[in-house]
């Protein structure tokens, strides 16, 4: 599905775009945004990491981690 949009640009970068577009416009600006769009979602994501790699509660876990065999014998 597509949808048309108005969009308002100055003079200069109205001349860019016909300049490094070509001929299709629109596939180019939608190619920008796509990739802009993947940029937001990776750095959300390495946000996201960071975050979650500074939280405490790693830290909780490796202390639970070292309670798993709880001297109990392996079963081979």
């Amino acid at each position: 599905m597509t949808h048309r949009v108005t969009i308002t640009l100055d003079e200069e970068t109205f001349a860019f775009l016909n300049d490094v577009a070509s001929s299709n416009r629109s596939a180019y600006i939608n190619q920008l945004l796509k990739q802009e769009h993947k940029n937001f979602l990776r750095e959300a994501l390495r946000k996201a990491n960071q975050e979650e790699a500074e939280d405490t509660y790693q830290e909780e876990l490796q202390e639970w981690d070292s309670t798993l065999s709880d001297g109990l014998a392996a079963n081979d």
